[in-house]
């Protein structure tokens, strides 16, 4: 009796292991059944933020989630977040919405993140995010503008004032160094150096996280190194500020960009983002090679540069007939 005692209190060492995978996942399940949609996404978030991403990107996942509340109407629980669900929405954004296949997408990646997520976690048994994929998008071409039409945006800022002069110094530095302007407003004052032409992106300010160094050409950077001695007195640590020293806001230059395009009466888009598709378009056309060009825009593989590089083929024909490989047979200049 007092031997049967001792064996039922001894504490088991160990575990026997033989639940299979699909019981311990129930298991974990089973614990964690009760959070909801909204519970999920919190601790997805906090998951988020604990691997240091960037603010924009942080951003853009609790917008997407959004997004996908107000599809819904409601919050979820466990049982209710099913594929069909899920495929649901995505039909909703494509067919009822009528939603660019970019803009699809970029809420499929942000929503498969989340359910794989989840999944990973155990909050939901079934693998969701498996079935949510991105629809196939053609490679459009995107916004850009002409020499012509920047020349006339050029034309309406009055250096007289500050806040203009300051802006002419952005729009300039935004087409030659193509940077987002997320990162150029998070550029300091040390971050430019005006000796050998470059400007320092640091990594916790760019969208993939890793600093570059973008290059200037010599009009930016004489332009750039007045514009820093003139707010030499701004006694503020970052480049681009207000007429009162502070930090410039991105909202702020938007809504000025859209003024300045109507008083030049230019009727497309003209945005921080469209300056820089401009940029890298007329790289290119300028002959810059799409390789340096990818190092500039941060893209972390050529096919995001590949949409630049398909905008350049429209010069395609002119470029052929300079450059016909018939030139050097049959042209005046050619050895016999």
């Amino acid at each position: 009796m007092a031997g049967n005692q001792i064996n039922q209190n001894t504490r088991k060492l160990k575990r026997n292991s033989t639940l299979k995978q699909s019981e311990k996942r129930t298991a974990v399940s089973n614990i964690i059944g009760k959070l909801t949609l909204k519970e999920m996404h919190l601790n997805f978030m906090r998951f988020k933020r604990a691997e240091g991403l960037a603010p924009r990107t942080i951003d853009g996942y609790e917008e997407t989630f959004g997004y996908l509340l107000d599809y819904l109407g409601r919050n979820l629980t466990k049982k209710e977040m099913t594929t069909d669900l899920f495929v649901a929405y995505k039909d909703f954004m494509i067919n009822d919405k009528g939603y660019s296949p970019h803009t699809v997408n970029v809420r499929i990646r942000t929503l498969h993140t989340f359910l794989k997520f989840c999944f990973e976690e155990g909050y939901i048994l079934e693998p969701i995010h498996i079935k949510i994929k991105p629809i196939k998008a053609p490679i459009d071409n995107v916004d850009a503008l002409e020499p012509h039409e920047i020349k006339t945006l050029l034309a309406v800022l009055d250096d007289d004032w500050f806040t203009q002069y300051r802006d002419k110094v952005i729009i300039l530095t935004m087409l030659d160094t193509m940077a987002r302007i997320g990162e150029l407003f998070a550029v300091k004052r040390t971050n430019v150096d005006l000796k050998h032409g470059s400007i320092y992106l640091e990594g916790d300010t760019v969208k993939t996280r890793q600093g570059r160094t973008l290059p200037l050409s010599y009009r930016t950077t004489k332009l750039l190194g007045e514009y820093i001695e003139e707010t030499s007195d701004f006694n503020s640590e970052y480049l681009f500020v207000t007429y009162d020293g502070r930090q410039l806001n991105e909202s702020t230059f938007r809504i000025k960009l859209r003024e300045y395009a109507e008083k030049a009466g230019i009727k497309k888009q003209v945005s921080p983002h469209v300056f820089r598709h401009t940029g890298a378009l007329l790289y290119l056309l300028n002959a810059g090679d799409p390789f340096s060009l990818q190092k500039i825009l941060g893209h972390k593989d050529i096919s995001m540069t590949r949409r630049y590089v398909q905008m350049t083929q429209t010069n395609v024909k002119d470029q052929h007939e300079l450059y016909s490989p018939l030139n050097a047979i049959f042209n005046k200049n050619s050895r016999k």
